[in-house]
């Protein structure tokens, strides 16, 4: 009787994602490797979306090979797309609803960081145009707003259709996760110093943007009864933070020697296991909606921010 009455409420059962269908855009890497593995783990089938075909396949035979030996892991696939363009989100949307019925969750996870600057040498206004105006491009701001604030829009009704026949689905998985959008923000949607944003205001305004997007998506969408919450990373290792150090094989990061950032972390720096945990508990709790949670390590607690 013990076991039947607690059973239900282990973390095996819980974090059982047998049956789980996700797509997360730049899961080929960084923190969307982090997100995708982890759900691979816990018995997903996640779509990978990439801006390289080649790798994203490469990337996913690692990982299946690694899986393959387990009837209980998932299995992950990848679909090179352009996040950017209303088109692509079409076109990713159809292309995955060919190979299945529906999808549980959308992590619109894709993101650049573009447009730093360097200190001002003096306090002057011309110091200040010279850092902040002269060396940032309005290509920089297209692209980082493209990728990291409008993509996530046309990605986000594009999939509507299939994140319903989740809900509409009377398949035994389906009475046991609700389907939800899942925005990774940053602790720069808050920040007031721009040393934790890599110097990138683009990125800043991005970031702000869709964590705006996150509460009135989940609004928005109350009727239909598909959940919209955030991520709000700090530090992670990826990237976007170390960049040329991606192992080629699986895709994780690694910090070169003696790396440095102009920030104040007071924890370790983020890892898999915190931010893949993370995602299990989002995709695997009921009541949470409209919420972004940060994790950045207590970054925000030394440096201002509006949060």
């Amino acid at each position: 009787m013990t076991d039947a009455v607690l059973n239900h409420l282990t973390a095996s059962n819980i974090f059982d994602l047998r049956g789980v269908v996700a797509v997360v855009t730049g899961g080929g890497s960084g923190i969307g490797l982090m997100i995708s593995s982890t759900l691979v783990a816990n018995g997903a089938t996640v779509y990978i979306v990439g801006p390289k075909q080649a790798d994203l396949d490469r990337f996913a035979h690692t990982y299946n090979e690694a899986a393959s030996q387990d009837p209980r892991k998932g299995r992950m696939h990848g679909i090179e797309g352009d996040i950017r363009l209303k088109s692509e989100a079409t076109r990713l949307a159809e292309e995955i609803g060919k190979r299945e019925k529906y999808l549980t969750v959308l992590f619109n996870n894709a993101g650049v960081l573009q447009g730093s600057y360097e200190p001002p040498t003096e306090a002057t206004a011309a110091s200040y145009v010279a850092s902040h105006f002269d060396r940032v491009t309005q290509e920089n701001f297209n692209n980082v707003i493209n990728t990291n604030s409008i993509g996530p829009y046309w990605l986000s009704f594009a999939f509507l259709p299939l994140l319903e026949k989740w809900k509409k689905s009377e398949d035994p998985a389906t009475k046991k996760f609700l389907p939800q959008i899942i925005m990774t923000s940053s602790m720069n949607g808050w920040t007031k110093d721009s040393n934790t944003a890599g110097r990138s205001y683009p990125y800043m305004f991005s970031k702000s943007a869709i964590g705006h997007f996150t509460s009135s998506l989940a609004h928005e969408l109350l009727p239909l009864g598909i959940r919209v919450n955030g991520i709000a990373p700090g530090l992670f290792v990826s990237q976007m933070s170390a960049p040329g150090m991606v192992d080629p094989v699986t895709g994780a990061s690694h910090l070169p020697q003696g790396a440095t950032f102009p920030l104040e972390v007071p924890a370790v720096l983020g890892s898999n296991r915190d931010m893949g945990s993370l995602a299990l508990f989002l995709v695997a709790n009921w009541f949470v909606n409209g919420e972004t949670v940060l994790i950045d390590g207590g970054t925000l607690l030394k440096h201002p921010s509006s949060y």
